[in-house]
């Protein structure tokens, strides 16, 4: 524990100004990020007597080693500043949201020359129009289904639009009226585009206009006698009408706007937003988050507004924003949001009427949220202790193994061997720290045997030295291991530590190795060669699921009821989907792999460039350097290696029709 008063800034050093800081600790990794009006009397606040600091400000100071500052010139640059480091650096003391879930949206693509509507998850893409999130992806379908009677806006994906674009003949969907079939030429790529926007129009909530519009057109209709379009006209007023019934009008004056509610309690606190568009309900979506900072519920709202908006722009930044409580100060955040959108934002708290009442729903929302949290932790909570006391005492270690790497070793017929390290940390999977390895057949500088063939033994010696001559490495840098590792150098040096958290900085208190005795042996060996004692290994056979030990000649047999084995059941099957998956994607490039792939400098934009302009890889073989050239970004020294690497390459085997015999010489083609 660290004395805040050893690494307090000088009287008068810090400014007196707008700016971020960053709290590092011993071994310069960033801890917490803030912001400040005035940094020097922000930071005075945190060297104060330990005793008169929240707890949670007393761990993070204490934690701490170093403080560092950077001064701008507004308090919305310093808003800006303190999102863009929160999400580089992902702090352990600032509060970090989570979503309850994976939100799906409504998307219209209209980066495409075809716009397609679909439901999407996931980060957003540029250049995609999104309507949303919905609870449900089956709300989404419900109501595209009905709209696209209205407008038959292209669905299916690139493949089966191409398909029916080569056969001349549309899908499902465009015989019976819901797409425009633009695959076969029914409607031009403006007019299809025309029919996107106006979706897209719809779905904003200018519905009131367009339903109008299209009455008068049925009135119309009926007055010329054309009682069948009008009629038509008639059914698709109805879908409409179906669909927009779906979002019940929460506000009378078609406003938009989203609602944020806060519900919290000393460890914990829940965030419920309602996207509210032309007075309607359009999207809902929440977070939970651990409160590991002293931070109140105008604090919590201004996190909430970051992880909203810091990534948004334009009218995905809606006109108001209610909140329940006010960021404190309030305007640099209104600026911040006005900013995002590209005109005024109205960030207030609802005092009356339909809007303070909508706000009370959210709210109930946001507590349901977190009770039902609370609910579902304290059970997985529970659970998981048990499972990591039960492994503990069947394993003999002095405490839980709270944080557990397991490594699987892949391979087809001892080709494209790779390893796979998966880590769970409290019992749950911590995915972000997942790693992969090639298998090369050597540690550090050594080559100890050739990479190939199906000796998982030694690969599982290789990957486990590997990965723990990554964490000495990252010892010797911050000075917590001053011997030279058993076995030579370490690899070379690391870059310059710039706060980041790094790959192999955490050791695991356990080791599991999917294998058996002889796995497990090559796996505490590795350990000893580098000198390291203080990381239990064990390793899980398959066969009859047993545990076994380093140096034991009988296995550890855990209850088929256990919770440890199945956490440890759990850990290993992860890691061998992991490995898998690893595996099968390199054996996947490796068959599609041709003789470009071997040309240095020439990425897939120029491999395209090349087989769109000369129809097929025989044609281009047969081209000279001059030819090659005319490509569009080829130039001469990069046709000439083109050249000389396709002379070199051997042409493939000539294709055999089976059914003929005949030899197919056009098999490039």
């Amino acid at each position: 524990m660290a004395d805040p008063s050893s690494y307090r800034p000088k009287p008068g050093q810090i400014p007196d100004s707008p700016g971020v800081y960053r709290f590092r600790d011993e071994h310069g990794r960033v801890i917490y990020v803030g912001k400040a009006k005035s940094l020097r009397q922000r930071l005075s606040s945190y060297f104060q007597d330990l005793a008169g600091l929240h707890p949670r400000t007393r761990t993070m100071v204490t934690t701490a080693a170093s403080v560092e500052w950077t001064v701008v010139s507004t308090e919305v640059e310093a808003l800006q500043l303190e999102y863009s480091w929160i999400k580089e650096y992902d702090p352990r003391f600032n509060v970090k949201y989570r979503d309850d879930k994976s939100y799906p949206s409504l998307a219209v693509t209209l980066n495409e020359e075809f716009p397609r509507v679909q439901v999407m998850r996931g980060p957003k893409k540029k250049g995609v129009r999104y309507f949303g999130p919905y609870a449900h992806a089956w709300a989404i379908r419900e109501t595209v289904d009905l709209m696209l009677r209205v407008f038959p806006v292209r669905t299916c994906s690139a493949g089966v639009f191409k398909r029916s674009a080569q056969i001349g003949r549309p899908c499902l969907l465009g015989y019976i009226g819901k797409c425009s079939a633009p695959c076969v030429g029914r409607v031009s790529a403006e007019e299809h585009r025309e029919l996107a926007e106006e979706f897209c129009d719809f779905m904003a909530g200018r519905t009131g206009a367009y339903i109008r519009r299209l009455e008068q057109r049925m009135q119309d209709a009926a007055e010329e006698m054309e009682y069948e379009k009008a009629a038509r006209l008639r059914d698709d007023i109805e879908a409409l009408r179906r669909a927009m019934e779906k979002n019940a009008v929460v506000l009378a004056d078609a406003t938009d706007a989203d609602l944020i509610a806060v519900a919290e309690d000393e460890l914990e606190a829940a965030v419920q937003i309602f996207h509210v568009r032309g007075g309607r309900v359009r999207g809902q979506r929440g977070w939970v988050t651990d409160k590991v900072e002293a931070v109140d519920t105008a604090g919590l709202v201004e996190h909430a507004l970051q992880q909203l908006y810091g990534e948004e722009s334009g009218d995905a930044v809606p006109k108001e924003v209610l909140v329940p409580a006010l960021p404190e100060p309030v305007e640099p955040v209104a600026q911040w949001l006005g900013e995002r959108r590209g005109a005024r934002v109205d960030l207030r708290i609802p005092q009356r009427g339909d809007k303070k009442d909508l706000m009370a729903t959210v709210q109930r929302n946001a507590q349901q949220a977190l009770v039902l949290h609370k609910t579902k932790r304290a059970s997985d909570l529970t659970t998981r202790s048990r499972a990591l006391e039960e492994i503990a005492e069947a394993l003999g270690l002095d405490s839980a193994p709270l944080r557990v790497e397991c490594f699987d070793i892949s391979h087809l017929q001892g080709q494209d061997v790779v390893a796979s390290m998966v880590v769970f940390e409290d019992g749950l999977a911590r995915k972000s720290e997942y790693r992969r390895f090639q298998i090369k057949g050597r540690v550090g500088d050594t080559q100890i045997w050739h990479g190939e063939g199906q000796d998982d033994v030694r690969s599982m010696h290789e990957v486990v030295s590997r990965r723990f001559r990554r964490y000495l490495r990252e010892k010797m840098k911050t000075g917590e291991w001053a011997e030279e590792a058993p076995g030579g150098e370490i690899e070379d040096p690391l870059p310059e530590d710039d706060g980041k958290p790094k790959r192999f900085a955490y050791p695991p208190q356990l080791v599991v190795v999917d294998g058996g005795r002889p796995q497990v042996a090559a796996a505490q060996r590795a350990l000893d060669e580098l000198g390291i004692t203080d990381v239990a290994v064990c390793g899980l056979a398959k066969r009859l699921e047993e545990v076994w030990l380093p140096g034991e000649d009988d296995p550890v047999v855990l209850p088929r009821t256990s919770e440890g084995l199945y956490l440890l059941q759990r850990v290993r099957d992860e890691a061998h989907r992991f490995a898998i998956s690893y595996q099968r994607s390199k054996r996947t490039k490796t068959l599609r792999a041709g003789p470009l792939d071997a040309v240095p400098g020439l990425g897939e934009a120029r491999k395209q460039a090349l087989l769109k302009h000369f129809g097929s890889l025989k044609r281009l073989r047969a081209a000279t350097v001059e030819q090659i050239c005319e490509t569009p970004g080829i130039g001469r020294k990069t046709a000439e290696t083109i050249a000389a690497a396709l002379a070199g390459a051997a042409p493939p085997a000539p294709a055999v029709n089976m059914a003929t015999g005949e030899i197919m010489d056009d098999a490039e083609e």
